[in-house]
């Protein structure tokens, strides 16, 4: 599934337009690495996603898109870390 689409229905991100732009920013990383929205995502990988204010690692539990809108557990968040006032994510 692509990333964009991926962290729009594991709830990471609002909306799919807004997971684009993040994406392009690179504001994700897939893997530790710069991605674009068309970036596969598969189980086992590792996401990380930087808000304004904190970064969140997650770790994919499932990448099946019938599983997921089922409400089944998409990511197993293993970081979820705020960051000081002056420090730039990445």
């Amino acid at each position: 599934m692509r990333i964009d689409k991926f962290l729009k229905l594991s709830r990471l991100v609002k909306r799919r337009a807004v997971a684009c732009e993040m994406v392009d920013v690179g504001a994700v990383r897939l893997n530790g690495r710069k991605v674009k929205p068309s970036a596969e995502v598969r189980d086992s990988d590792v996401i990380e996603v930087a808000y304004p204010k904190r970064i969140i690692r997650a770790e994919v539990i499932t990448a099946d898109e019938r599983t997921i809108k089922r409400g089944g557990a998409s990511v197993r968040v293993t970081e979820d870390r705020r960051l000081a006032e002056d420090e730039i994510p990445w």
